[in-house]
């Protein structure tokens, strides 16, 4: 794959789809989130509040760049396959989700002894991420 041939256009707008999707799953389950890491509210805003202003926005910008790497790869996946569609797409990021993604969460969380509802609410979080991905850069194209 030469970087002159890549759709890096699909990739940013798979990376702001998912990047977006991500603010409307956390902000709508914000709450089983915050307990699933047996956190309050209120523990969660006084942290936030310590942190300086870039370290407020840095984990936004982390998930930002994690999920153009991601749809950058992706696109490498589809396009070495030559399969670019919607639907091969899906099932490529559901795969690379399932053989990569939940399992690496999965494994942290129960090193971390973290609760098995975090892992849940992450992973799932990230299947739509990464769903999102394929399917945009799928039906768009080499």
């Amino acid at each position: 794959m030469h970087f002159a041939s890549v759709n890096f256009l699909s990739i940013l707008v798979a990376t702001v789809a998912a990047w977006l999707s991500g603010a409307v799953y956390y902000t709508a389950l914000s709450r089983p989130w915050m307990a699933a890491q047996g956190k309050t509210p209120e523990q969660c805003k006084a942290e936030q509040a310590s942190k300086s202003g870039a370290a407020k926005y840095a984990p936004f910008v982390v998930v930002f760049i994690s999920e153009f790497i991601m749809a950058w790869v992706l696109y490498g996946i589809l396009f070495h396959l030559n399969m670019f569609s919607a639907r091969a797409g899906a099932i490529a990021a559901a795969f690379c989700w399932l053989g990569f993604v939940v399992t690496t969460i999965a494994s942290n969380n129960a090193f971390g002894n973290r609760r098995t509802s975090l892992t849940v609410i992450d992973s799932i979080a990230w299947l739509i991420a990464l769903l999102l991905i394929g399917v945009v850069l799928g039906a768009w194209g080499a």
